[in-house]
């Protein structure tokens, strides 16, 4: 009859889970340290899953010296639905600023 097998012993076991002490390789990558093309493709997800005709137009000035301009338009005047003019909800504002600096990193405008 076999004996079981034993488990490793501790010191050639696993590694060590404090991680305030090592730096891990898979940690998440905080939003600010994306590559600028990343954090614009966040926020202009956030804008076509609410607002898909706004996201497509800001698609087509980005780039443009005049982006700046109608974003902030945007943020200032809400936007219609129906006859009654809306404000956007504040993860939609955060993303509209976001992009307006996003932009201003890219081109300077």
């Amino acid at each position: 009859m076999r004996e079981p097998k034993k488990p490793p012993a501790a010191e050639t076991g696993f590694p060590s889970l404090n991680w305030e002490e090592e730096e891990l390789d898979t940690r998440p990558m905080p939003m600010h340290e994306r590559p600028l093309q990343a954090r614009v493709d966040f926020e202009m997800s956030v804008m076509a899953e609410r607002h898909p005709r706004i996201a497509l137009s800001i698609e087509k000035f980005w780039g443009h010296r005049d982006c700046v301009d109608y974003i902030q338009s945007l943020i200032l005047s809400g936007y219609n639905e129906g006859q009654k003019r809306m404000g956007f909800k504040p993860e939609v504002v955060a993303s509209l600023l976001t992009l307006v600096e996003l932009h201003k990193q890219a081109f300077g405008v």
